[in-house]
């Protein structure tokens, strides 16, 4: 009998409890994604009789380097050794795996090398570095999920971060896939108990400091960037990013508006705590409407349906519609005179011009994006905040909401000033932190 101990925290912690059909341990590089997803399909093999899982990388011979060291070396290495699990090195017919005593059984595979692996079914399947995969790839791996062994069938994957528009991404944000955020405090060969660098941990990490551009953000942040300098260094999504709350009727509300047809219409709704926070609750990021369809769009959200229609069964104006949360004390909104106006006829409400500069408003959003002395932003943005996405962004693998920009948000160096393009959410949330500054809000910690 063999005693295996491991004691995954954080986000690592988190992948044993979920039963989501498609789940991503996202990170930076070091955090110990890999083994906890390891960790995970050596229980379910252990405990349950004829399980199948799978292990598989975009190549097979990839994998003996990285996933396979890591299974033997720190998950399966007492059973390995005293015979409780047999290795078996594959046949024609059969891809290499590992036996457990009661039938259970971890095969190896690659998807240059399908064959083998696609003619089975299984209860769970490992994807390692899942970013090198296409879409199609996990498609088709996911028709085999039916062994039926397990109250519950998963393909689980770890991946470092690639770009924003990545195909993982976007079928995150859609919510086909639960993703969750790992850090290295979650592995505890870096960081002890007590939340110092063990001394592992300050040599590893002191050689990612030393990446820079876009694999420092990507393998020592964590961050989903597309490219070189990233301008908002602060956002981290396992903080800025958060659930859906109900929020009290007695908190202020802004509307921001950034207008938009071939790009994006954005309108953003956010919600201010009485210690000034603000709350990205609500978003329309849509593209090819015209300002009273989308006008008419957010009122359908914050208005009773029985307002709409008067008692001989005519249309009631939209203006009057009665309204079943608090209406912003501003709209703030970009300065198409046309447009305003077409906005404001349909809501019934004034609107006002952006503060429109952008150096200023950068370094102003930057400052609520930090986290303050009480561990928390002044800026958050709740998920599933768009009330509609937008289908063609998505086919286009372009953002198609505020917090799919952030991290591709980047400056062009040969203008000193972030790059236009893909940035309709990243202004009008710049008009909504500008417009706290002119009210004498401004935040001042560093």
């Amino acid at each position: 009998m063999t005693v295996h101990t491991y004691v995954p925290r954080g986000a690592c912690r988190d992948v044993f409890d979920l039963r989501a059909p498609e789940v991503v341990l996202s990170g930076p590089a070091g955090t110990g994604k890999s083994r906890a997803c390891l960790e995970k399909l050596h229980m379910a093999c252990a405990m349950t009789p004829r399980v199948r899982a799978l292990i598989i990388r975009k190549t097979q011979v990839s994998m003996t380097s990285t996933a396979l060291v890591t299974w033997r070396e720190h998950v399966i290495p007492d059973e390995l050794s005293s015979g409780i699990i047999r290795y078996y090195g594959g046949s024609m017919v059969e891809p290499a795996q590992y036996i457990y005593p009661h039938g259970s059984r971890v095969m190896l595979g690659g998807m240059d090398k399908p064959t083998k692996i696609m003619s089975s079914e299984y209860d769970l399947i490992y994807v390692q570095e899942a970013i090198e995969l296409t879409e199609a790839d996990w498609d088709a791996l996911s028709t085999r999920l039916r062994n039926g062994r397990l109250s519950y069938q998963q393909l689980i994957a770890d991946t470092n971060p690639d770009k924003p528009t990545h195909w993982i991404k976007a079928r995150a944000h859609r919510g086909d896939v639960t993703m969750l955020e790992s850090r290295h405090s979650d592995n505890p060969i870096l960081v002890g108990e007590d939340g110092q660098y063990t001394e592992r941990g300050a040599q590893y990490l002191g050689r990612l400091d030393k990446l820079t551009g876009v694999r420092h953000a990507r393998l020592r942040k964590g961050l989903w960037v597309a490219a070189e300098g990233v301008i908002y260094e602060e956002y981290d999504e396992s903080v800025h990013l958060i659930d859906r709350f109900d929020i009290p009727k007695e908190w202020d509300r802004i509307w921001s508006v950034d207008f938009g047809f071939t790009h994006p219409f954005v309108l953003q709704c956010w919600a201010i705590d009485p210690d000034g926070r603000m709350y990205l609750y609500r978003e329309i990021y849509h593209t090819r409407r015209r300002v009273d369809r989308h006008a008419r769009d957010i009122l359908a959200v914050v208005t009773d349906p029985e307002s709409r229609t008067a008692a001989d069964g005519t249309e009631v104006p939209p203006a009057r519609w009665e309204w079943i949360e608090p209406r912003p004390s501003a709209i703030i909104c970009d300065h198409d005179a046309e447009s305003r106006a077409t906005l404001s006829e349909v809501i019934g409400m004034p609107t006002r011009p952006a503060d429109k500069r952008v150096t200023e408003g950068l370094q102003e959003m930057q400052r609520w994006l930090q986290v303050a002395d009480d561990g928390r932003p002044r800026m958050s943005f709740m998920r599933d905040s768009v009330i509609e996405t937008d289908q063609e962004l998505r086919e286009a693998r372009a953002p198609a909401s505020t917090v799919e920009e952030i991290t591709g948000y980047v400056w062009d160096e040969r203008k000193e000033a972030p790059v236009k393009n893909e940035d309709d959410g990243m202004d009008t949330a710049r008009y909504a932190v500008m417009s706290r500054r002119r009210h004498g809000v401004s935040v001042r910690w560093l």
